[in-house]
């Protein structure tokens, strides 16, 4: 046909026709019908094709469309509504539609009526759809982020688990034995687990501190002394990485942007006063607070966003608040008393609040609709506040008894005043801080009790919590609510530092509110001065993040796709509280369990023995567990300093009566630490006419007085 015009084939004929692949129209329908999923791009043409013959244009479409009620999308006008269906009744109806106008129909045509559906994706397609938005999702990369860099910022714990420990072999040797020993008693003995294997034979001796029994299902995992060391280091880790994504979740949840909320994450998890408590677990595991904080915001639709506007209520995310509130407390009642009462005072308002509402709407006698009653929110409340209760009367009762029994066990005054930080301190940093470690020596020196008064929640933070009072995205009236708050918590953390000894502020508490003498620290309250700093600072990088997207914007370009001069530039609050946060905490290498020790029998009473050097012992207790008459804890029993003192005489045979009178089975006494303490002449002395049985096995001489 090469010099002859090739003839334009009929509209209605458009499939059969020879031209059909040079005709883009006719070729987007040819997609449309071997390919039905691409709605958007395949079923313009085809609709126009058909309308354009006389009589079968918009009108016979809209008719056809109101017949079928169904609608799609015209190619080329995105939005505009019409038919599949009408616009293969328009093109139907023109001469020859469908078989090149010789009145033979085709496949082609009658898929047109009905058209074979794509193939659903296969099993493996869908799992691995699944597995790409899981891995994707905000959550699971804020999840890996905070536990990767909190393996990055407690460098090097992880690197030998086995051997080493953060800070010290003191506290933190503790707190191993008091994981272990609470997934051990509830394997074994759960109904005695308030009774420990050590400081016999005192009963309730779990309670002499924060017993961490929130961490029992992991000291289920493994036995001995090596794994609660593991166990030990990947909780330290782990608690780091949970205060930073339950902070960011509280962040998302009250209306920040992922930048605001990574900055107060970080503030909150790695501000510097944290690096003075190393070896205290119980004060690092602070994760539990804000995540509680957040799911109960996220259940009763509360967030700090400007329209002031109710969210959606969740009910189950408002009893999921609370039962994770109640795993908090189970870490130890140092933070989890002042939470308790915090969460009293949330509910109050919140009632209060509610209150006051109604009687304004009675007042006004407004018939607007004010919305239905969530009873299923009130549920969830009410069955939350029932196990939060449960888990706190049941943590309580030990605390109570140990407190009866051992009335030593009461904070005085005098103890606060000792612990109670002056103003300096939350400007000076720990040793343990990299960058103002050496810079704030000096200051430390002028402090009596420096790991409880080194309260530095970081100067970044400070800065953009200030600048955050004048720019941020939280209405005035939250940032002014935050800065009391602030204001509060400060006052309180002084204790009796604070002018007046603290007399109208920190003491009014102490007299007053149940259980809260049991507090001797005021200054780990610099929490909640940390978390209300955080939100403030989080309202001022939401405000630039913000003002990133007018100024791309203003550019012509697409806030979601902003140039790497801005993303840096949102994330350098990111990096300056990481850099700050850093911590050059020790890792010394742990003593290993001596051989004397393993599958001793019990009761055994080590020697040399004091409050530090007795938490080894309890670390090495773990192979085993057997009754122990040391510890090392917050809390000294009267009975612990007599077992002491009559030790010193041994062996006497008015010390050994006396320890086979507590039912004491075994002495065992080792020569490394001995000389300058009150039992360095114990070895020389002669046992000889006192039935006991000695093995002298070089590093340690073994005392066994009831031989069997």
């Amino acid at each position: 046909m090469s010099g002859e015009e090739t003839p334009e084939p009929r509209r209605g004929g458009a499939l059969a026709s020879s031209g059909a692949a040079s005709d883009p129209s006719v070729a987007h329908l040819t997609l449309r019908q071997s390919a039905p999923e691409q709605r958007d791009d395949a079923d313009g043409p085809a609709a126009e094709t058909g309308t354009g013959r006389t009589g079968s244009g918009p009108q016979a479409a809209e008719s056809a469309r109101k017949a079928t009620g169904t609608t799609t999308e015209v190619a080329g006008e995105p939005g505009k509504p019409t038919d599949r269906a009408a616009a293969d009744t328009v093109e139907d109806a023109a001469p020859g539609k469908g078989d090149g106008g010789t009145g033979k129909g085709d496949e082609a045509g009658w898929s047109r009526f009905a058209p074979v559906e794509p193939n659903p994706p296969g099993l493996l397609r869908r799992v691995g759809a699944g597995i790409g938005r899981f891995v994707t999702h905000e959550w699971t990369v804020a999840s890996v982020g905070g536990l990767l860099l909190a393996v990055l910022m407690t460098w090097p714990t992880v690197l030998h688990p086995a051997s080493t420990i953060p800070q010290d072999i003191y506290d933190p040797l503790l707190q191993t034995w008091q994981v272990a020993w609470d997934g051990h008693a509830l394997l074994t003995d759960p109904l005695h687990l308030w009774d420990s294997n050590t400081f016999f034979p005192d009963h309730d001796t779990l309670a002499f501190s924060d017993s961490l029994l929130g961490y029992a299902p992991l000291g289920m995992i493994g036995s001995g002394p090596v794994a609660a060391l593991v166990r030990y280091n990947l909780l330290y880790v782990l608690a780091y990485a949970l205060a930073f994504v339950g902070m960011y979740a509280l962040c998302r949840q009250l209306g920040t942007r992922k930048p605001g909320a990574a900055m107060a994450a970080a503030a909150f998890a790695y501000a510097p006063w944290r690096l003075a408590h190393g070896g205290h677990l119980n004060i690092l595991s602070t994760g539990g607070i804000a995540l509680a904080l957040a799911m109960l915001a996220r259940g009763h639709g509360f967030s700090f966003r400007r329209d002031g506007k109710p969210g959606r209520i969740r009910w189950g995310w408002a009893l999921g608040g609370w039962l994770v509130a109640a795993w908090q407390v189970t870490l130890g009642w140092g933070l989890g008393l002042p939470f308790c009462y915090l969460l009293g005072v949330l509910v109050v308002v919140g009632c209060v609040a509610w209150l006051v509402r109604k009687i304004r709407r009675r007042l006004r006698r407004d018939t607007a609709p004010a919305g239905r009653f969530h009873l299923s929110l009130l549920f969830g409340n009410l069955a939350g506040l029932a196990v939060f209760g449960a888990t706190c009367l049941y943590l309580g009762l030990p605390y109570l008894r140990a407190v009866h029994e051992h009335p030593e066990a009461r904070r005085t005054v005098a103890e606060l005043k000792l612990f109670s930080p002056p103003w300096q301190g939350f400007f000076i940093a720990p040793e343990q801080s990299f960058l103002w470690g050496d810079t704030h020596a000096r200051a430390r020196q002028a402090l009596p009790f420096q790991p409880e008064m080194t309260l530095l929640v970081g100067m970044v933070l400070v800065a953009f919590a200030v600048l955050g009072l004048f720019l941020s995205s939280w209405r005035i009236r939250t940032r002014l609510l935050l800065l009391a708050g602030v204001a509060v918590s400060v006052v309180l953390a002084m204790g009796t530092a604070f002018p007046g000894g603290g007399r109208y502020t920190y003491l009014v508490l102490y007299d007053h509110l149940p259980a809260w003498d049991a507090i001797r620290t005021p200054g780990r309250l610099v929490l909640w001065t940390t978390l209300l700093l955080a939100l403030l600072a989080a309202g001022a990088v939401n405000a630039l993040s913000q003002r990133a997207d007018e100024f791309a914007v203003s550019r012509g370009r697409n806030p979601r796709r902003i140039g790497p001069a801005l993303r840096l530039l949102v994330a350098v609050p990111l990096v300056l509280v990481l850099v700050e946060g850093w911590a050059r905490t020790p890792h010394p290498q742990v003593p290993t369990e001596p051989r004397e020790l393993h599958a001793v029998a019990g009761p055994v009473l080590i020697l040399p023995t004091d409050t530090l050097t007795d938490q080894r012992y309890m670390y090495w207790s773990t192979d085993g567990f057997p009754q122990l008459v040391n510890g090392g804890s917050g809390v000294q029993p009267a009975k612990q300093d007599q077992i002491r003192q009559a030790a010193t005489d041994f062996p006497s045979q008015r010390s050994v009566a006396y320890l086979r009178q507590l039912g004491v089975r075994t002495v065992v006494v080792f020569r490394d630490g001995l000389v300058g303490t009150p039992y360095q002449n114990v070895i020389s002395k002669s046992a000889i006419g006192l039935g006991i049985k000695i093995s002298d096995t070089g590093p340690a001489v073994v005392y066994t007085l009831d031989p069997q």
